[in-house]
């Protein structure tokens, strides 16, 4: 039977390079969007190289929190039923604390942990009435050890891995799983800025390292797991001032 993933924030990045690779394995599409002409734009690139995929598309601002919901349910329809949601859709900024940067600090929760608990409990209401599906979002090396300049990026991604382990406490009993994900730096214009990117991978790379670990339907990870999932540990004993230097 062929599977259904749904992924938010699916014109660029990870989102689409994602998209692109589980294409490529025969799943079904359900993508979504504030950027909906890229978003066309990869539909009609996946149908040319995988006419047989299904691919369903709707424009949506995650921080819209009740679109959120009806545009899940929206999807979980027009594709019989959503196999997996992968609540990718997120933003990064540079900025110091100190320097009036609250409003971004604002857009960054309302986006990236707001919108991704909105997309997670919207699945999780319509995977219980069927009793299967599988969550999985993104977190980030960052939610092991906040970097300087980066306070609410790494405040947002600490609190998506913890609102999933939540939930993976709450589907203990059911056979809903629940992958959390920590990626290294990959490849793409949301890190662009950052002036070092240590252990660099492609976003080709970083997709299909994400869709092996999605089928293994792995608890957690780091993306790559080599090197990360020994630099956590380092990353989380590091003394402050050498911190202060990174």
């Amino acid at each position: 039977m062929t599977k259904s993933i749904m992924i938010t924030g699916a014109s660029r990045g990870i989102g689409r390079a994602v998209a692109m690779e589980m294409a490529k394995r025969g799943y079904n599409l359900a993508l979504t969007d504030i950027l909906f002409d890229e978003l066309e734009g990869l539909k009609k690139s996946i149908k040319d190289r995988y006419p047989s995929v299904a691919v369903e598309t709707r424009k949506l601002d995650i921080s819209d929190y009740d679109k959120v919901y009806e545009t899940v349910k929206e999807l979980d329809t027009a594709l019989g039923g959503l196999d997996i949601v992968f609540a990718n859709a997120g933003i990064f900024f540079d900025g110091w604390v100190g320097q009036g940067n609250f409003h971004k600090y604002k857009k960054s929760v309302e986006i990236n942990l707001l919108g991704g608990m909105a997309t997670i409990d919207a699945a999780v209401g319509i995977f219980k009435t069927r009793n299967r599906g599988h969550i999985v979002a993104p977190a980030s090396i960052a939610a092991f050890r906040s970097l300087r300049g980066s306070g609410a990026y790494c405040a947002t991604k600490a609190g998506i891995s913890m609102f999933l382990e939540t939930v993976r406490t709450e589907l203990i009993k059911t056979p809903i799983k629940v992958t959390v994900l920590f990626p290294g730096y990959i490849d793409t214009d949301l890190n662009k800025s950052v002036k070092s990117r240590p252990f660099l991978i492609t976003v080709e790379k970083g997709a299909e390292t994400i869709a092996n670990l999605i089928e293994k339907q792995v608890k957690r990870s780091t993306v790559p797991v080599f090197p990360w999932n020994i630099v956590k540990y380092v990353l989380k004993i590091l003394p402050t001032k050498m911190m202060a230097k990174i």
